[in-house]
């Protein structure tokens, strides 16, 4: 195919606004397409328009009293930025990230569009939220979008079905893309003593890393308990939680008599070295679309106990590539005591993970396949 000009649309990007792995996936496959392509990304941001690896970044700041109201606010100042851009008519592609841009979408949606699905509401909350007003109004966003756009995308095949069955999408406007990853950011050379004992752990002792939102979703409440009964088989364990959000207060109450350090958020420098120092990496989400913190443990090598859901679960062959468990703590328990009890196992695993990557999951043949879905946007 030849160049095309793409316009991005997601309220989050690596360089000014983060929030969670979506910033990392629309960001690295956004330089991946620039590399071969023109792509200017429309996200929030304090700061003057910027080039930053060929990707023409255009940042607003928008405002709101609620989520609701400060994507629709964020949404109708991108327009207004694209529109200025767009004076001659000649982007071919406009992508659309997740549900914060819908209202975007819905002013665009005469445009050749596509809509990936990162995650859903009903993933992120399940039940919990059904009766509150927010979900209800991100749910029918997500389902109003996924009707207007011209082509959908999904980050694995467990998420396309969950919005076939969600939103009634048609399985011939669907198409599963995964995430990818840059594995050298990730492995690096640290002394994993030194890390340890810079955060009061002895070097010898195995140290079980989990990263990410402390939310009922990642499961952080599953790994506390877990740990409680991996202390029964192994005294020596130590634990780093690495990640902010609502449930911390009670998770550090929870661990009240347990060796986790609870780091807070941390920046990028700190995540490479703990994830470098780490003997596992836990996953223990209750919904995971992709999951995202699997590759980077696999690019640093490391072994992974992940969750049998979603994306993890697609993606780890058990006992060849990770360990699969149930999201509970007895089975997350069982997984780390696994690896803990043989340790070269944890080191094949996590070496045949890298080579997984290597296989699977680099951006270029990723970025391909995005442009083979563009292709099929105005059939």
């Amino acid at each position: 195919m030849e160049s095309l000009k793409l316009a991005f649309f997601c309220w989050e990007s690596m360089y000014a606004e983060r929030v969670g792995g979506l910033a990392s996936a629309a960001t690295n496959l956004a330089e991946t397409l620039a590399k071969q392509h023109e792509v200017h990304y429309f996200t929030r941001g304090a700061m003057p328009d910027q080039v930053i690896n060929n990707v023409r970044y255009h940042y607003c700041q928008p405002k709101g009293g609620n989520t609701v109201g400060y994507c629709e606010d964020m949404s109708n100042l991108m327009v207004e930025q694209f529109r200025r851009d767009d004076q001659d008519g000649k982007f071919d592609i406009l992508h659309f990230h997740d549900w914060h841009p819908i209202p975007a979408l819905h002013q665009l949606q005469e445009r050749d569009t596509i809509l990936t699905f990162h995650s859903t509401e009903y993933g992120r909350n399940g039940n919990q939220y059904g009766d509150w007003w927010e979900y209800r109004e991100v749910s029918g966003k997500e389902w109003y979008g996924s009707l207007i756009a011209k082509r959908v995308t999904t980050v694995s095949t467990t998420l396309k079905n969950e919005i076939m069955h969600l939103y009634n999408v048609p399985g011939w406007k669907c198409d599963v893309v995964p995430n990818g990853v840059v594995p050298r950011k990730y492995r690096t050379a640290v002394d994993p003593g030194e890390v340890k004992k810079s955060y009061g752990i002895h070097p010898y002792a195995p140290l079980i890393l989990f990263v990410g939102r402390l939310t009922y979703q990642k499961g952080p409440d599953i790994f506390i308990d877990a740990l409680r009964k991996v202390r029964q088989h192994r005294w020596d364990i130590r634990a780093v939680v690495a990640g902010d959000g609502g449930m911390r207060h009670y998770l550090e109450e929870q661990a009240r008599s347990l060796p986790v350090n609870f780091v807070g958020y941390i920046p990028d420098t700190e995540y490479l070295r703990l994830l470098n120092a780490a003997d596992i990496v836990v996953i223990p989400s209750r919904n995971e679309p992709f999951g995202l913190v699997l590759l980077e443990a696999w690019s640093a090598e490391k072994a992974v106990v992940a969750s049998d859901v979603g994306g993890l679960g697609e993606n780890i062959n058990p006992f060849i590539d990770g360990i699969k468990v149930w999201p509970d703590s007895d089975s997350l328990a069982w997984g780390i005591n696994n690896l803990l009890d043989e340790p070269e196992k944890a080191g094949t695993l996590g070496s045949r993970g890298r080579s997984k990557v290597d296989r699977t999951f680099l951006w270029e043949p990723i970025a391909n396949r995005m442009v083979r879905t563009y292709s099929q946007v105005s059939v």
